[in-house]
């Protein structure tokens, strides 16, 4: 058995669904604070509990055959981050230790951590590759890379086994249609986007129109969700079977958009205009983040298989069908 901690989230419950449909068996931990239990394949079990409540691990990890642990349930905004970093730190760091702990008084040594690009701060090299500096410029990048740090400590001391995948902006959603992306309050482009196009925002905010890029808008590397579930199953597998035993991948397109390049292609792909206007820059955001994924290439032979087009597509279709998310 697989457990997903986080696995109600956006990418969690991508990842829940693709263990399922390979006929894993799967467990789900989530507090449910911005996932949802109906994002859960019917096929997974899901336990709604706090990550850092060493009782409930150590429970669950008597109770249950669990092989291998993945890890979706950090809080993940950036400007929330800068206001409250205390928040990052308790959750992303202190509470993946106490799982951490109960994985090692249960034996279990497989770990895949869902890490970020923002534990690089802001890079001047055209493709981040994994041994640029990790200089991250915000406490939600710094409290990435704590875990990071500390992961590879345990690895050296207690023989755990991981990998860290550093991705960037994750889009898109389930080609079924069935899930995709729910958070509240939204803070993703996408979304935001089709929640104007539904008619739930007047506008879209750009957040800074004078950074040091080719339009003067943050350019960020897309990935598909779907995509980044196929990389973290090919590393859970490879780590199960002895394989890979401490890595760190970048996951990216390298293709890097600017946010007002994005916004014209939701325009193309979905035949509407998009009525945007400029705000001030968001504290901690880097000018550009676009990586090499050589690396997931070489060693996972994993490479996106879907484009900016596909992702807006995707996403585009499950907003239609779900316009006030999982509540319908």
């Amino acid at each position: 058995m697989i457990l997903v901690v986080g696995g109600a989230g956006y990418i969690g419950s991508h990842m829940v669904r693709k263990l399922a449909d390979q006929g894993r068996d799967v467990l789900v931990l989530d507090d449910l604070s911005t996932g949802h239990a109906k994002a859960v394949d019917a096929r997974a079990a899901l336990i709604q509990g706090d990550l850092g409540d060493t009782t409930l691990l150590d429970g669950l990890f008597a109770k249950y055959a669990i092989e291998g642990v993945m890890h979706f349930a950090a809080k993940s905004l950036v400007p929330e981050s800068v206001c409250d970093p205390a928040k990052y730190y308790v959750n992303n760091v202190a509470k993946t230790t106490a799982l951490l702990g109960a994985m090692l008084r249960a034996s279990v040594k497989s770990f895949v951590f869902s890490s970020t690009a923002a534990t690089y701060g802001s890079s001047e090299t055209p493709f981040i590759q994994e041994g640029n500096a990790t200089v991250p410029i915000n406490p939600y990048g710094r409290s990435k890379l704590m875990v990071e740090t500390i992961l590879a400590d345990y690895a050296q001391a207690y023989g755990l086994r991981y990998t860290a995948f550093r991705y960037f902006n994750a889009a898109g959603a389930h080609h079924s249609g069935t899930i995709g992306e729910d958070h509240t309050p939204e803070s993703h482009l996408l979304p935001i986007i089709f929640q104007h196009l539904l008619g739930q925002r007047k506008e879209v905010s750009v957040f800074g129109d004078d950074y040091d890029t080719r339009d003067g808008t943050c350019i960020r590397d897309y990935v598909h969700v779907e995509d980044l579930a196929d990389a973290h199953f090919r590393a859970l597998d490879l780590m199960l079977a002895g394989d890979i035993d401490k890595r760190t991948f970048n996951l990216a397109s390298q293709a890097g958009y600017s946010v007002k390049e994005v916004i014209e292609s939701v325009q193309k792909v979905t035949g509407r205009d998009v009525r945007w206007s400029i705000a001030p820059r968001r504290a901690g955001d880097p000018p550009r983040l676009v990586a090499s994924s050589d690396k997931a290439k070489r060693e996972l032979g994993w490479a996106p298989q879907h484009d900016l087009k596909t992702m807006i597509e995707t996403a585009w279709r499950w907003h239609q069908s779900h316009p006030h998310g999982y509540v319908d």
